[in-house]
């Protein structure tokens, strides 16, 4: 018999969540309750605040109702009749719901009913509850949300939940839940005092001595590898005229992420793209056919407008670094420069640790620029250039940026989740939008293709994943501290000094701690810090000249002489 989706199974727990809620709240109004990534959750306006001592009162209730072992049964029924009965029922979400799709045209609506509860659901669901494992769900966690999303509707309460097909399944994601906790980004970013945010300023990062180390080591290395891909940097301004965003129709398309000022009586807005400001240069002067392909990078700060519910550390913020470049080329040009880019991305991603990623084609979205002509060349193209580098992709409906088609590419991290980082971008439209030119061989003037891409994405939110893939121990190369020195007492402090001294004219970052501290607290901080390489220094050392040297992530090297550790630091 064939296995059932795991999709549906977890609607179907999100169906038994409703009727045991209802058990316990006779008086509870639903309202929606999906499948979600690894569970479900159920919306629902209650008598009262729900509290976590809620929540196994309710899993008993779930499990006691799948023991049952009832059969789903699907009935349709005519809409008026749907609505009058939801409302005789005080169901008023469920009467909204119907009214919705009795406005698109829909005749009858389907519901569901088990062991005597019935709910509105367009399903499937199992067959029987029998289908469900009573040991592999549970409800994690209560939540506010707004009845269709919208702020100016009542807050519900939501009701999280995770299922999966088996115990162990559960139990590994529970496992890996965790794990995910002692990585978070946000816990590490204070022990290693990186980074803090704080309440004057929301959703913008404040980045401290040692976090400044690791963004600008990731910004050379940034700088190195475009340099050797022969891009030129640009800087553009945050701030340019209300205007400006008409012509590239980011004013229609997305104002509402967007901040606005006024200069001198005239409207401007702060950028959250920098592709416009990039633009401006490139029309500053005709180009002629024999520059080309012009690759332009930018290091841009832009600003966009998060609701605070959804800032999460350095993943969600309002103001970032977007590692930028814009490349201008001919048609003879396009496949090339398309797969440099996608070839860049591969060889950065390999060097920082992440061999793992897919790949997804975004294509054209509801709200969009461009001609259907423009779409379907740029979308055949990046199909073509897929097919000839032997580029395995998914294809991902709609979510292409609103002027042009792209590729999306999904690192994994240490622990197997996928962050979307790095994206291509093809653009017919913003040259035609900003008329822009070039003089072709025979002297003609020609409209230049423009290609968008990141490799980060945004450095802010790439540092954070950096952070968590690596558990806070940061590569050697990236780590703000390479080499803690810890003297056993007072009289070793000056030896450790000339040491500090003799590793820094090396350009090794080297801390010292002198504080009165024992050595095992001494060892303890530098463990905490997660410093690579840590030396502690007594009398032996101090006499013979060698280092005892501890890995942060082998332990005991042995020992060896200052010159031999440099040469493995560099290495």
């Amino acid at each position: 018999m064939e296995q059932t989706n795991i999709k549906t199974k977890r609607h179907s727990y999100s169906h038994i969540l409703a009727a045991a809620v209802l058990e316990m709240f006779p008086e509870a109004k639903l309202a929606i309750g999906p499948a979600i990534d690894n569970g479900f959750y159920y919306d629902f306006d209650l008598p009262r605040t729900l509290i976590p001592e809620d929540l196994p009162l309710i899993q008993k209730a779930m499990k006691q109702l799948i023991k049952s072992g009832g059969v789903f049964e699907k009935t349709e029924v005519p809409v008026p009749e749907a609505v009058k009965a939801a409302k005789a029922q005080k169901q008023i979400y469920k009467a909204e719901l119907i009214e919705d799709l009795s406005a698109k045209g829909e005749k009858t609506v389907s519901f569901y009913r088990v062991d005597g509860f019935v709910d509105l659901c367009a399903g499937p669901h199992v067959e029987s509850l029998k289908d469900l494992d009573t040991k592999a769900f549970k409800l994690t966690t209560i939540a506010g949300a707004y009845w269709k999303g919208s702020e100016k509707n009542k807050m519900l309460q939501r009701i999280y939940g995770i299922a999966f097909e088996n115990a162990e399944e559960l139990a590994e994601y529970e496992r890996l839940q965790l794990e995910a906790k002692k990585r978070d980004h946000r816990k590490l970013g204070t022990e290693l005092d990186l980074f803090s945010f704080h309440d004057e300023g929301p959703g913008f990062p404040f980045w401290h001595p040692k976090g400044m180390v690791v963004r600008n080591l990731l910004i050379e290395y940034w700088k190195k590898e475009h340099n050797k891909a022969g891009y030129e940097e640009i800087n553009t301004p945050i701030i340019l005229r209300e205007e400006l965003w008409h012509q590239s129709g980011h004013w229609d398309n997305y104002k509402d992420d967007m901040y606005f000022t006024t200069i001198d009586d005239q409207g401007y807005a702060v950028k959250p793209m920098n592709c416009p400001g990039g633009i401006l240069i490139y029309k500053s002067r005709l180009h002629s056919y024999r520059e080309f392909p012009i690759r332009l990078g930018e290091l841009g700060l832009v600003h966009r407008h998060e609701l605070s519910g959804v800032l999460h550390g350095l993943f969600r913020v309002r103001s970032f670094t977007q590692d930028d470049a814009h490349i201008y080329c001919t048609e003879a040009q396009l496949k090339d420069e398309l797969k440099g880019v996608i070839k860049l991305i591969e060889k950065m991603y390999k060097e920082l640790g992440f061999d793992n990623y897919h790949v997804e084609l975004s294509t054209r979205p509801e709200k969009s620029i461009g001609s259907d002509e423009m779409w379907e060349k740029a979308e055949d193209t990046l199909k073509q250039v897929a097919k000839e580098l032997k580029l395995d992709y998914q294809l991902n409906p709609g979510d292409g940026a609103f002027y042009g088609p792209k590729f999306d590419f999904h690192i994994t991290d240490a622990i197997g989740r996928t962050w979307q980082c790095a994206t291509l971008q093809l653009d017919f439209s913003m040259p035609e939008r900003f008329d822009l030119e070039y003089v072709d061989e025979d002297g003609s003037r020609k409209r230049p293709i423009m290609l968008h891409r990141t490799v980060f994405g945004s450095l802010e939110r790439f540092l954070g994943i950096l952070i968590e893939h690596n558990a806070g121990a940061l590569p050697v190369w990236l780590s703000p501290i390479q080499v803690a020195l810890l003297p056993v007492a007072d009289r070793h402090v000056e030896h450790c000094e000339t040491l500090k001294k003799e590793l820094e004219d090396s350009n090794i970052r080297v801390s010292l701690d002198d504080s009165k501290e024992s050595v095992g607290k001494k060892i303890r901080n530098a463990e905490m810090s997660k410093a690579p390489y840590m030396l502690v220094i007594g009398d032996k050392e101090a006499d013979s000249g060698k280092l005892s040297v501890r890995s942060y992530a082998d332990g005991d090297l042995g020992q060896m002489t200052a010159l031999e550790l440099i040469k493995k630091v560099k290495k």
